[in-house]
């Protein structure tokens, strides 16, 4: 039987050069579609199709990404303190645990193979996603998910 796919690897390191000049400060990945960032709606497809490492291939000012991911001890404390519970729950679905994520920089930008390429020691020698979060597709069931039943049937 095929190892399971448990990791995924998000390139993240462009400039986002079609979204300026909005990314001349916001990394595109931070950029909100509706109510979230387009990086949380890479992260619940993941999640939806069982994956448990995020390995992300980062460039330089991308630090509101990891930022996005960290603990907010105070915000948390303010909006327990007032009540807001269902905001606190929706905070909660963007923290990731230490052993969960992974940062890999990409010093030269030489494309998309090169930044999987970056994430190869992470890797090692097992299955694995690639999620471009600029790209979402709607789907009743997540494009990942299926594409990780599809390889367990294999």
């Amino acid at each position: 039987m095929a190892k399971k796919v448990t990791k995924a690897i998000f390139p993240v390191a462009g400039l986002g050069t079609r979204f300026l000049p909005a990314t001349k400060s916001v990394p595109k990945e931070i950029m909100t579609l509706v109510d979230r960032p387009l990086i949380q709606y890479a992260i619940d497809e993941a999640r939806a199709a069982g994956i448990k490492e995020f390995i992300f291939v980062t460039s330089r000012g991308k630090g509101a990404l990891e930022d996005y991911f960290d603990h907010a001890p105070v915000l948390e404390q303010e909006l327990r303190s007032k009540g807001k519970t269902e905001l606190l729950e929706i905070l909660k679905n963007t923290n990731m645990d230490s052993g969960a994520i992974a940062y890999i920089r990409q010093h030269k930008a030489l494309g998309l193979g090169h930044a999987v390429w970056c994430a190869r020691r992470l890797i090692g020698n097992e299955p694995f996603a690639v999620i471009l979060p600029d790209d979402v597709i709607a789907a009743d069931k997540p494009c990942l998910q299926q594409m990780v039943e599809a390889y367990n049937e294999t």
